[in-house]
């Protein structure tokens, strides 16, 4: 098993001293294992960093690409809403445009049947008017017509009086009135 907080770094494995033992390991392959080693830590801490920069900058761009998709749903949300509200608010209009509408026409009907009755009042008045005015002239022309058989029948019993113009006499009366 692996130590996780003994963390060995290519210095570490440079300065390492083994120690002098009798009939121990070459020094020499030692020394040569210890540089193999510690050029393969140092490649090994440098690929590490590169990875974790990358690491970091994949974990920014993940970051970014969260909070563009946040965004983006964000407004997908309120487009939606502002959407619905729109067509809310479009059929309100429209129901009231609708409401208005029938009532400028019922208006207008309630206008034209107004005027309607106020015409058949003024036709109703005015054959009232003429039934009047004929029968006036009726009652004239009959008064008239009885005063010429009046005037015929007394001209006749006292021989056709005549006026100064040679007028029968009746028809100065006719003038005067």
């Amino acid at each position: 098993m692996i130590d996780e907080t003994f963390h060995l770094t290519p210095l570490d494995v440079r300065r390492y001293d083994f120690g002098k033992a009798m009939r121990g390991y070459d020094p020499e392959r030692v020394n040569q294992f210890r540089e193999q080693v510690a050029e393969e830590l140092e490649r090994l801490a440098r690929l590490n960093q590169d990875l974790d920069a990358k690491a970091k900058g994949f974990h920014e761009q993940l970051r970014a690409f969260r909070e563009r998709d946040k965004a983006i749903n964000d407004a997908l949300v309120s487009a939606q809403q502002l959407r619905g509200e729109i067509r809310e608010q479009a059929e309100k209009e429209a129901q009231l445009i609708l409401r208005e509408a029938r009532a400028d026409g019922e208006r207008i009907v309630e206008d034209a049947r107004a005027e309607i009755r106020r015409l058949q009042d003024q036709i109703v008045s005015l054959d009232r008017s003429r039934r009047a005015y004929l029968a006036q002239v009726r009652l004239l022309i009959e008064r008239q017509l009885s005063e010429i058989v009046a005037a015929e029948q007394s001209g006749a019993a006292d021989g056709g009086v005549r006026d100064g113009a040679g007028s029968p006499s009746w028809m100065g009366s006719l003038v005067k009135e």
